[in-house]
């Protein structure tokens, strides 16, 4: 019998290749594994996951569902950080929906523990997603705020992120300012 860490690798590699039902298959079987061995944050994850699936496959209100335990789960447990995970994670759910007002809210909900946590990383990362709902809004001042911001706490920039930072840099040398410190 696999373990659930065996199971989730499956899972892990089968959402990768797109194979969401097979993956969604594995993920449940971690649930069940990872619930034997005792590991209930870890069953938790897995619930995550299997929300991550239903998301991919347009099951919305079922990924919120799971999505919601899993946040509970974390919360009850005290573990902020993966609880704003999870919150962030349903804020996908609801922009995968088109419900941008309901996805904004989650993702400042969690940019918000990210920045109280110190994790300038997830930080960044969800700031990008809240920079991109204001600009697909028309809210073209705030998105530039925010992804300024965004870009300042991220490491990695991919090739688009870096040339958006730097046109910012040279727009602050000539205007003066940039975006007030976070």
């Amino acid at each position: 019998m696999a373990t659930g860490a065996e199971l989730q690798e499956q899972g892990v590699k089968l959402f990768m290749q797109h194979d969401y039902e097979m993956a969604a298959e594995k993920f449940k079987a971690a649930v069940a594994a990872y619930e034997q061995e005792g590991k209930q944050d870890m069953a938790a994850e897995m619930k995550v996951n299997l929300g991550l699936t239903d998301r991919a496959l347009g099951n919305f209100d079922n990924a919120v569902g799971l999505m919601s335990e899993a946040r509970q789960i974390f919360a009850n447990v005290r573990d902020r950080n993966r609880e704003a995970q999870v919150i962030g994670n349903l804020g996908g759910v609801y922009l995968s929906q088109g419900n941008n007002e309901q996805a904004m809210t989650l993702y400042r909900e969690a940019a918000d523990t990210f920045l109280e946590l110190e994790d300038n990383e997830r930080y960044g990362q969800t700031l990008l997603a809240i920079a991109d709902i204001q600009f697909k809004t028309g809210k073209m001042m705030q998105a530039a705020t925010t992804y300024e911001i965004a870009l300042d706490n991220v490491k990695d920039l991919n090739f688009r992120q870096k040339i958006m930072k730097g046109l910012i840099n040279v727009k602050n040398k000539v205007a003066g300012g940039g975006a007030p410190q976070a």
